[in-house]
């Protein structure tokens, strides 16, 4: 696997999901210091450097590739949201003692209603220019 896929958090969303475009412009919005990276399931990078290891992608969960591990569901979210720092930091701090069934039994449903509730994402607002980097192909 390249060093550059090694480097830095990338947050695997599904390209199409109005809640995870929503998801990824709140992390943009309050990652300070840039450090999250982002790509759709759908797209090369996860097909290429990451699905050998986490697994042909279910587009229902969000996936946290971080330091040579894929993170899944509810933990995805809460260590993505946990590099965040201030309240939203704590906030995943505390929300990560709840157990794991509870936390993904929550995002599941969630999941299972994100098109009803949030549609569909007919089309991605591109991105700043200095955004560009933190999105891969």
């Amino acid at each position: 696997m390249p060093d550059h896929i090694e480097e830095l958090p990338i947050v695997f969303y599904d390209g199409e999901c109005g809640l995870c475009h929503r998801f990824v412009q709140f992390m943009l919005r309050h990652d300070a210091e840039g450090v999250v990276r982002f790509a759709a399931l759908q797209g090369e990078t996860y097909r290429n450097e990451v699905q050998a290891t986490a697994g042909s992608p279910d587009m229902t969960t969000v996936i946290l590739w971080d330091d040579g591990t894929a993170y899944f569901r509810s933990d995805a979210v809460l260590r993505s949201t946990r590099r965040l720092g201030g309240f939203i930091g704590f906030g995943s701090r505390v929300a990560a003692f709840c157990p794991r069934s509870i936390r993904d039994a929550v995002y599941e449903f969630v999941s299972r209603n994100r098109f009803r509730w949030f549609g569909k994402a007919d089309q991605c607002r591109v991105p700043l220019p200095s955004e560009t980097s933190r999105f891969l192909p």
